[in-house]
């Protein structure tokens, strides 16, 4: 018997957005677990990086695994980043669609076989998604693979990449606009030449040197006067990680009694010399740390103790290094329990 956990209803609320009511009651116990059972590319350019993520969330109390994954079209592949899932556990299966050997219309199907393991045996589906796109002859992004990646980014140095649109058709075909839905992305296009029925334009997209920590997906549009298609979608990837980082990011302490000490140490490590400026300890007075000197150094040990407090349960202290020269801080936290006095 499936057991549904509480999961259940966060996902419900998901898959309002693709499903009716009356479909929803039709789902299997498989198909419930998908984010989206179709998705549409839309029209996209010819050379053009063009790659969804389809969610799979167990939503039962027993393990769920994910066997085979297949296409109907070698137009498209598909991948999952995990193949067992715990009650809760998220998979996610990328979906990617080859614009450079085919064109125009292409439809294709993606199919997942799941396999829910049960106190009284197994039981095993297979979901498929049908995945469309319509890729275009005449507009060409390169080089290969038709994308602004910009690969990792140290925070604060910002990023550029350069992508060429070739248009083959009209001569008085113009990209009107660049929509960008991210503050943190720039994106412009300059004319590059044009002649009988070709078109070329140059795009430039820039990821802003205070782009915030993490990984970054977007699409950007480019808006075309053509009448029919005039949105071509471009990917932009990337992901912008921490010049200076505290390891381990965060300390477990453990099991103290009241008035117990414990000494321990993070190293603060940056790609180039750097100063700590000033360690700021969050609330409590129960924590010592020696401040570091003013010298300028890829890596800095930090001394801290700690002499636990009366007051019994659970706590943690988040410390604010702050670097000379930046203007965003760099956190690390220390928790643990306290015993009750006596125990």
């Amino acid at each position: 018997m499936l057991r549904q956990t509480l999961a259940l209803g966060a996902l419900a609320v998901v898959m309002t957005a693709w499903v009716s009511p009356i479909q929803a009651q039709e789902l299997n116990w498989a198909e419930k677990m998908f984010s989206e059972l179709k998705h549409d590319f839309g029209t996209v350019a010819r050379g053009a990086d063009t790659r969804a993520t389809i969610v799979v969330t167990n939503i039962y109390e027993e393990d769920v695994s994910i066997g085979n994954v297949g296409t109907t079209c070698g137009c498209t592949a598909a991948k999952p980043d995990k193949n067992l899932l715990k009650t809760r556990e998220q998979a996610q299966i990328e979906i990617k669609m080859n614009t450079v050997k085919f064109m125009r219309r292409k439809d294709s199907n993606v199919l997942v076989t799941l396999t829910f393991h049960g106190p009284q045996g197994s039981s095993t589906k297979e979901v498929k998604v049908p995945i469309t796109a319509y890729i275009r002859s005449d507009v060409v992004i390169t080089p290969e693979p038709g994308n602004a990646d910009f690969g990792a980014v140290e925070f604060g140095a910002g990023a550029e990449r350069k992508l060429e649109i070739a248009y083959a058709g009209r001569d008085n075909w113009n990209i009107k606009d660049v929509r960008v839905p991210n503050n943190n992305i720039e994106a412009g296009v300059k004319e590059v030449s044009r002649g009988p029925g070709r078109v070329s334009y140059e795009l430039t997209v820039r990821l802003k040197p205070n782009a915030p920590l993490g990984s970054l997906h977007e699409q950007i549009t480019l808006v075309t006067d053509d009448a029919n298609a005039p949105e071509v979608p471009v990917l932009v990837m990337g992901k912008v990680e921490p010049d200076i980082s505290v390891y381990p990011p965060s300390y477990t302490l453990g099991n103290l009694r009241p008035g117990e000490s414990k000494t321990f140490q993070v190293v603060v490590k940056g790609k180039r010399p750097f100063t700590i400026a000033h360690i700021q300890c969050e609330s409590a007075d129960c924590f010592e740390v020696k401040q570091p000197t003013d010298e300028a150094k890829t890596v800095h040990i930090v001394p801290f103790k700690m002499t636990a407090p009366e007051k019994a349960g659970e706590f943690t202290e988040k410390f604010t290094f702050t670097i000379e020269g930046r203007p965003e801080p760099v956190m690390f936290q220390a928790s643990g329990m306290i015993a009750a006095a006596g125990t």
